[in-house]
């Protein structure tokens, strides 16, 4: 299951966005810490291709994708050295897939902000820098523990300690561990590290309503100031009040809602999609008359591997993936009368999964 971080300084929004995206309750309060433990969350993945085929298929039940989003206590400046909640909050972080950087781009005299200001770009450093720092300092632990064992002659050591001194290099110059390209040979030792800044990332840009549409200057700096930076990424904007106000109206009225703002997606719909093309997933689905069900897997995996992520007997026996993609069983009204057209197809362990496949798989055990 794909797992997202919902992090920031305190008081930018990310309890009152984790809440709409979930609709799990978590405390909203206007004083930092207001999240201790992380608050987690499962939500449904929205594809509209799995409620076209649960109406053609009429299964007894529908299984969308899920993601889980974890809301993580905000981060202040010095949270490296032990500030607020410090290596608690660092150690959350480390045990996502990828985070969502919540960003503060509207003003308010309710909602105290934790530097006294409102400025995007000052807070989407300080929270870099402090994740910086706690992996500069992870490299430095590392390091030293990894000379003495090089100075008594253990070659692999050795070869760790000249990757450990590029790192660290790498990172002293104030840039993410993304950064940094190891070899072949020296990626295990560098993937054991965890680094916090080898997650990826998305902004998402909290903005008032009236902002949702466009035009927010705080938003453009903020974007300007990622273009700039050695790897851009993604900013998503969104209003977390709105987004806790579409959880009162009907699916119809939200769609009325959104449209007279000019939105076409909920937040959570543009967060997903933001978060699959960061990490390079799409979607595959199974059907029958029991069950419709959208699974998750990177691009580039085989039927192979997709078998094993629906059961190992699965991969275990596998056979072959009998494959149709959605527009073509679409087209012919269902499984069987895309078998009659012949537009089935018999696919091998090394088949790779295309975004859209509906798969039958054979195995034997």
């Amino acid at each position: 299951m794909l797992r997202l971080g919902i992090i920031g300084l305190p008081n930018v929004g990310k309890s009152t966005l984790f809440n709409a995206l979930t609709s799990a309750g978590a405390l909203v309060a206007n004083y930092p810490f207001a999240t201790i433990e992380p608050n987690t969350g499962i939500v449904p993945v929205h594809d509209p291709r799995l409620d076209v085929l649960t109406k053609i298929v009429q299964p007894q039940e529908t299984i969308p994708a899920t993601i889980e989003f974890v809301d993580i206590a905000g981060l202040v400046k010095g949270a490296s050295e032990g500030e607020g909640l410090g290596n608690k909050f660092l150690g959350h972080i480390r045990e996502v897939d990828a985070i969502v950087h919540v960003v503060r781009c509207f003003e308010t005299d309710c909602i105290q902000h934790v530097m006294a200001t409102v400025d995007a770009v000052r807070d989407r450093e300080i929270v870099l820098v402090e994740l910086g720092l706690a992996d500069l300092a992870t490299v430095e632990k590392r390091l030293e523990k990894t000379e003495r064992a090089a100075r008594s002659g253990d070659e692999q050591a050795r070869l760790e300690v000249a990757m450990l001194e590029r790192l660290e290099a790498v990172l002293a110059e104030g840039k993410p561990a993304r950064a940094f390209t190891p070899s072949d040979e020296e990626r295990p030792a560098f993937r054991s590290l965890n680094l916090l800044t080898t997650k990826p990332e998305l902004y998402a840009a909290n903005v008032a309503e009236e902002d949702i549409a466009g035009g927010n200057p705080a938003v453009q700096a903020l974007e300007a100031a990622i273009a700039a930076s050695h790897e851009p990424a993604e900013v998503i904007t969104f209003s977390a009040q709105m987004e806790a106000d579409l959880l009162s109206l009907l699916p119809d009225e939200q769609r009325e809602y959104l449209e007279a703002l000019g939105v076409p997606e909920t937040g959570l719909d543009r967060l997903t999609h933001a978060a699959y093309h960061l990490l390079g997933l799409l979607s595959f689905f199974t059907t029958g008359e029991k069950q419709v069900r959208a699974w998750t897997i990177h691009r580039g995996e085989t039927a192979f591997e997709a078998a094993g992520e629906i059961h190992t007997d699965f991969q275990r026996g596998f056979i072959r993936a009998e494959t149709v993609s959605y527009d073509d069983l679409v087209r012919a009204g269902g499984w069987k009368q895309a078998r009659d057209q012949g537009l089935i197809r018999s696919e091998g362990k090394d088949y790779v999964i295309s975004d859209g496949d509906i798969i039958l798989f054979r195995f034997n055990v």
